[in-house]
């Protein structure tokens, strides 16, 4: 399989602080007006980062506990305030003609980006741990915050196909396949895993009929009885 499937989603910036300390150690100036704020985000990444680092050496119950622990931290956080302590733009309120639109395509914060990362990050380590159920939701926590999140729609995928829900996956998979503009090895893995979700539909549907089959014969011989 493919990396897209193995692998969490880690933060793209060039940042040397990696864990909850280096996050706590950042000083006030670092901080801007926001100081608290700008803190708990950091502790926040840090959590995070070490999340990644755990999931990399397979302990899965580090890894989700450090996921859970960053979201109680970004849970709450003023989005704007936090933009003005990491020294982001805050977003602005769309003109009125573009509410409609913002309504679809809002501007996200950095506690968003982090938010979408994290729970993404969160259904990989579910589906590592066959926990389906928290897989899909842990997904779609962050196909909220990013209706393009591909691993996460990829991950809901996948733990729909282990509860039985094939045409739900098979739909997901196949909106993945008809991007245009996706990574080849991407798709050969979208389309790699709508191959197993139809064979696993068939298998599932072939043992159903054997079963009906077997339990129809079973009431005829009964009935001959009579």
């Amino acid at each position: 399989m493919a990396e897209i499937t193995e692998q969490v989603d880690e933060q793209q910036e060039q940042q040397p602080q990696t864990s909850e300390a280096a996050a706590e150690q950042t000083t006030p100036s670092n901080l801007s007006a926001g100081g608290d704020v700008g803190q708990k985000f950091n502790v926040a990444k840090g959590k995070k980062d070490a999340g990644d680092e755990a999931f990399k050496n397979g302990d899965l119950d580090v890894a989700i506990r450090n996921y859970h622990e960053a979201l109680m931290y970004l849970k709450g956080l003023d989005k704007n305030a936090a933009q003005r302590a990491l020294g982001q733009p805050v977003p602005q309120p769309p003109p009125i003609e573009a509410v409609n639109q913002a309504a679809e395509e809002k501007q996200r914060t950095e506690v968003d980006f982090l938010s979408e990362k994290i729970y993404s990050n969160m259904s990989q380590v579910h589906l590592k741990r066959g926990n389906w159920k928290r897989a899909i939701e842990t997904a779609d926590a962050a196909l909220q915050l990013n209706k393009k999140n591909h691993k996460a729609a990829f991950r809901k995928a996948r733990g729909l196909k282990e509860q039985g829900y094939f045409e739900k996956a098979e739909k997901i998979l196949q909106d993945l396949i008809n991007i245009n503009d996706s990574d080849p090895n991407d798709k050969a893995t979208w389309e790699e895993e709508l191959a197993n979700v139809k064979l696993r539909e068939k298998e599932t549907t072939e043992k159903h009929n054997q079963k009906m089959k077997g339990f129809l014969n079973k009431e005829k011989v009964d009935l001959s009885k009579d």
